[in-house]
């Protein structure tokens, strides 16, 4: 989970290979009007993303040996909807910290539909996870291979604990 440049999708993707489990990308399950907002530089509001949320929640559901899932999550609500949804409270976040000026600069580089404008909108909305939910932090800005090895072994760290 993380605003859009965060590298959900690289980070999930590789983590998702790491682990021998499937991969999703929550963007790839918008609706085409959320798209088209989005693409036309207008930010979703609750009301087109908690549809959104409920067929991410599925697509976690529909995957009972797991799944590795890029999503954006920005809000607890949205986090709360999805583990609601979702029906699988082992469900578990990590979220990619990433500088707002890295960020920006990731955005701007790349092919996206969303535009770099929508950064700040993403950045008002982002609440970081809290110490009760369940998921880990780590920094997005290192080299892939190193947030990866980041994230598996807070995850193992966080299963622990558990």
């Amino acid at each position: 989970m993380g605003p859009s440049g965060s590298g959900k999708s690289a980070v999930g993707l590789a983590l998702a290979q790491r682990l021998g489990l499937p991969f999703v990308d929550a963007d790839d399950l918008h609706p085409a009007a959320n798209v088209a907002k989005m693409a036309a530089g207008f930010p979703l509001d609750d009301g087109d993303r908690m549809p959104w949320l409920d067929v991410v929640a599925a697509a976690l559901r529909d995957a009972p040996g797991g799944v590795v899932m890029a999503c954006s999550a920005l809000a607890r609500r949205y986090r709360d909807r999805i583990r609601g949804g979702a029906a699988a409270p082992g469900v578990v976040f990590v979220e990619l910290r990433v500088p707002r000026d890295e960020l920006a600069r990731r955005m701007g580089s790349r092919e996206h539909f969303m535009p770099s404008s929508l950064l700040i909108s993403q950045l008002q909305t982002l609440e970081h996870l809290e110490p009760d939910e369940a998921g880990v932090v780590v920094a997005g800005d290192p080299p892939l291979a190193d947030v990866v090895d980041a994230a598996l072994a807070a995850l193992e760290r966080y299963q622990s604990l558990r």
